[in-house]
């Protein structure tokens, strides 16, 4: 299994369905743009959101065991993915790197 880089690419922001339909959360999202986490292997990193990690997490999976070329020819990397999380008032999109580091 290998370790996958999961670096947050673009955090998107859409004021206008807060305002409309949100209840405020203080700290809603502590991501930021250029932040690199390690997966050691299928383990979510430390610091990671947890929502986040649900929305990705089976690309880590598949990445990490050696999968590649997911959906067949979307990315020009085959053992990478860009995915965003599930936050449809502030999605946060990342990209997922098959490392060629052993996880621990």
């Amino acid at each position: 299994m290998k370790k996958c880089r999961i670096t947050v690419m673009r955090i998107a922001c859409y004021k206008d369905l807060m305002e409309a339909y949100e209840n405020p959360i203080p700290n809603a999202c502590n991501m930021v743009e250029g932040q690199v986490f390690v997966a050691n292997g299928w383990q979510k990193p430390e610091g990671f959101c947890d929502s986040a990690w649900e929305s990705i997490s089976p690309f880590v999976m598949t990445l990490s065991y050696g999968g590649e070329d997911i959906y067949s020819g979307w990315m020009k990397n085959k053992k990478s993915a860009l995915i965003s999380c599930n936050d449809g008032f502030r999605p946060v999109s990342f990209l997922i790197e098959a490392l060629d580091e052993e996880s621990d």
